[in-house]
């Protein structure tokens, strides 16, 4: 019993070591997560932050869904391409990209997603869920390598043994992560899709900020 106590605990220390001030209920029509926003990345936090007081998230959509990769919502690239088509790019509104070593596209990982902007800073009402795959002892090499990133001993145990994206650490910011409920996730990641990956029911969500 102590064993299997204290295996439990060291499980949940990463969690606990880096407890953090804020936290979100995505409420969806398959279900409800939370979601454990990072300190370490304060501008991303301030902005769905407001958002979310804003009700910039009421009633929106999870409108990218492809199993084994993401789970996307809010704004769409295409709606975005539309609305800023007008504008000189100067006006195109971005947040700058916020990369810390603490965060990574392990499985539940929260990130902002992005266009192919040379800074790659995040488009301000569009987010998404690391679902993930397996990954190899071989691919974290490879991508220290050619990103220059250094894995920790906890990040490459977490990568091998659930799974993620490391292929998109370093260029798109990730700023939370999912601490209870992913299995709502995994199984929205699993619904049918149309030929642009939107789900043929549409997802519903909403977020409000819980203590």
């Amino acid at each position: 019993m102590r064993k299997r106590f204290l295996f439990v605990v060291f499980l949940l220390l990463p969690l606990v070591n880096q407890a953090q001030s804020h936290r979100l209920l995505f409420k969806t029509s398959y279900g409800t997560f939370k979601v454990m926003l990072y300190d370490f990345t304060p501008r991303h936090q301030k902005l769905i932050l407001e958002a979310v007081a804003e009700k910039v998230y009421h009633q929106a959509l999870f409108n990218r869904v492809i199993a084994g990769f993401v789970v996307q919502g809010g704004e769409h690239d295409d709606d975005i391409a539309k609305r800023e088509q007008q504008l000189p790019e100067n006006e195109h509104k971005r947040l700058t990209s916020e990369f810390d070593s603490r965060a990574y596209h392990k499985r539940g990982a929260l990130g902002a997603g992005r266009d192919d902007n040379p800074t790659k800073a995040s488009f301000l009402n569009q987010i998404y869920f690391v679902i993930g795959k397996p990954v190899t002892m071989e691919e974290l090499n490879k991508y220290e390598l050619k990103k220059g990133i250094s894995y920790s001993l906890e990040q490459r145990q977490t990568y091998l043994s659930d799974g993620g994206l490391p292929r998109l650490d370093g260029d798109y910011t990730v700023f939370g992560e999912v601490y209870e409920g992913f299995e709502v996730l995994q199984l929205i990641s699993n619904l049918k899709t149309d030929a642009n990956d939107a789900p043929l029911t549409p997802v519903i969500f909403d977020i409000e900020e819980i203590p």
